[in-house]
């Protein structure tokens, strides 16, 4: 096999500071958009924010409509839904003001409504046909109002596919917004349990990136245009995710129990791009393939923050509560990695043996998600022993994140790695 010898870097246009999202309608202008599609769900679109955007959008004389039907954690069928309409709109530009469900919406308006096909067609293999997206795709501005997914910067739209009750995606380049404008005046309301579970994602987001399979241990592709969008750890992504790291692990505490600390959500919402640009490069690998089913299987839970959405665990609570048995499990792959990245989050590793070097980035996991009242493991959410196949064979199709896991692993080493996860401490 011949192995890749190249890594590319590919992000958004970012522009960081308050009120920076008033100038979604200049952007939209510099584009020349005539006709934009503003997609939000119901609690965003009654926010000052989103009014600021449309208003600014107004300003350049930018015909818009308003879609605020985006499902939290959205499925096939809401994903189809904001599809339909975007094709029947004929749109020359999409502004997301919300989190990754939003954001992720977009990007498959934009995809579908430029490039017509069967829903399945773009989605990722072996769930779907994992066709490369034609060409480039119409202005996207992305204002993200959650502290967690970079969405903003990534090339990637997650979905709960309801046939097999688990997440999949579309993954390509050309779905990166042109913009992201990320605004800290965009959290001001933010409940602080979806804090705490945007802020794990960023988390995982982070680790994952950090202690992916290298890219030069990956299969080289046929031809340049192959290159996946999810390429292996690299010296790039090393440096956005580390800091993302550092930043999780000196706010995310003081971002979710005080409510008025507006500088530690800012510098969340910063470290969320940080680390967009990480994995948005590198990927993740399986605290997020294993967070799939987890998802798409929930049939009760659902914490403070989420109501009315019906079951739910969220995005970054169901990563999270898998992240400890990864690596704990993959820890033997490169112990100064899982000793650095656990030094990242304020874990003391002076005089660590290496072969704790999984363990001891696991407690400093577990450390943080104690200190912002995540739930003990998968059991607090639903979860028993009876469902681990299921979410075995929910994991397995995740070929995009879990071929990235820097060690071989079987059916069986999930399955304890589930069974590792019903209690956390």
């Amino acid at each position: 096999m011949k192995f890749e010898k190249a890594f590319s870097i590919d992000t958004s246009s970012i522009k960081y500071g308050p009120g920076v999202s008033n100038e979604a309608g200049y952007e939209l202008n510099r584009f020349g958009a005539k006709r934009v599609m503003v997609l939000s769900d119901r609690n965003v679109s009654a926010t000052e924010v989103l009014k600021n955007v449309v208003k600014s959008i107004k300003a350049y004389k930018i015909d818009n409509f308003l879609y605020t039907e985006v499902r939290v954690e959205p499925t096939d069928k809401s994903f189809k839904n904001a599809i339909q309409c975007a094709q029947e709109g004929k749109f020359d530009g999409f502004v997301a003001i919300g989190g990754g469900s939003t954001i992720d919406t977009a990007k498959a308006c934009n995809l579908y409504s430029t490039y017509k096909a069967d829903f399945l067609t773009y989605v990722n293999a072996p769930i779907g046909d994992g066709k490369a997206v034609p060409g480039p795709l119409r202005p996207l501005i992305a204002i993200p109002t959650t502290t967690g997914t970079g969405s903003e910067t990534t090339g990637v739209s997650i979905f709960d596919y309801l046939e097999i009750k688990a997440k999949t995606g579309i993954s390509h380049r050309f779905l990166r917004p042109n913009v992201g404008l990320v605004d800290p005046d965009a959290t001001k309301t933010l409940p602080s349990m979806v804090i705490a579970c945007s802020g794990l994602d960023v988390l995982c987001h982070g680790l994952e990136s950090y202690t992916a399979l290298p890219y030069g241990k990956r299969e080289a592709p046929k031809e340049p245009g192959a290159r996946p969008t999810y390429q292996g750890s690299n010296p790039i992504s090393d440096v956005w995710s580390a800091r993302a790291l550092q930043m999780v692990g000196e706010n995310i505490v003081s971002a979710v129990n005080e409510k008025e600390n507006m500088e530690a959500r800012a510098n969340m919402l910063l470290a969320a791009t940080y680390a967009g640009v990480g994995f948005g490069n590198a990927g993740c690998h399986l605290p997020h393939g294993m967070s799939y089913p987890v998802s798409g299987m929930v049939e009760e839970f659902a914490p403070e923050g989420y109501s009315g959405i019906g079951p739910i665990v969220p995005h970054g609570m169901s990563v999270a509560l898998n992240a400890p048995a990864v690596f704990k499990f993959t820890g033997k792959s490169d112990p100064f990695r899982h000793l650095e990245a656990a030094k990242f989050l304020g874990a003391e590793i002076l005089g660590e043996d290496k072969n704790r070097a999984g363990e001891v980035l696991a407690n400093a996991v577990t450390d943080i998600m104690k200190q912002i009242n995540m739930p003990n493991g998968l059991r607090e959410v639903g979860y028993s022993e009876k469902d681990v196949d299921k979410l075995v064979q929910g994991t397995l199709p995740q070929h995009r994140v879990t071929k990235l896991c820097p060690i071989e692993f079987s059916a069986q080493d999930l399955k304890k790695m589930f069974l590792d996860s019903m209690t956390l401490w």
